[in-house]
């Protein structure tokens, strides 16, 4: 029998044909994608993975090259509140005075001890240098991170002559009013 080019084909057969010819390509279509999202997420694994490894072997490196840097990556910051200071500020608009409060981030418990120990130094030098102010100079935020870092600087001094300075890394204000 030959077919008839004018004669249609059964459309029950063609119906079945169809889905199964679509069935096969939704089916490579969604194993294409599963296996395109876990090369992704295999490969985004191993990035971060190997990303961390790296980044740790760096600090192992410093370890090495300073005994300083050792000692600081042992032991975790320690903080040390000081007690507040109240000071007459240098005269611009009448009398006026300062209360400030502050916490030490030291890198080390020996450190702590030094700096409990010379206590009275670390005070005189911060007495000093707050009373040598102006209000104008200390009410803006970049004057309150000067301040600090004039702190940090002065208690870093070393108190004896030929000392190393105290491993102290940040000055952390708790109060400051200014009237």
């Amino acid at each position: 029998m030959k077919a008839n080019p004018k004669m249609k084909a059964d459309p029950k057969a063609e119906a079945a044909a169809a889905p199964a010819a679509g069935g096969k390509s939704k089916l490579f279509i969604m194993i294409g994608a599963a296996v395109l999202v876990l090369g992704l997420g295999g490969g985004a694994g191993w990035y971060f993975l190997h990303g961390s490894a790296d980044e740790g072997a760096e600090p192992a490196k410093k370890e090495h090259s300073s005994s300083k840097k050792k000692k600081k990556e042992e032991h975790p910051p320690e903080y040390l509140p000081i007690d507040a200071f109240t000071v007459n500020l240098q005269p611009e608009n009448g009398d006026q005075y300062l209360r400030v409060a502050f916490t030490l981030q030291i890198d080390g418990p020996e450190q702590v001890e030094l700096i409990k120990n010379n206590m009275a130094k670390v005070r005189s030098r911060v007495l000093l240098l707050l009373s040598g102010k102006k209000a104008s100079e200390i009410n803006t935020v970049e004057g309150k991170q000067q301040l600090a870092g004039e702190i940090l600087a002065a208690v870093k001094t070393p108190f004896n002559e030929h000392g190393d300075e105290q491993e102290v890394s940040d000055v952390l204000f708790t109060e400051f009013i200014i009237q």
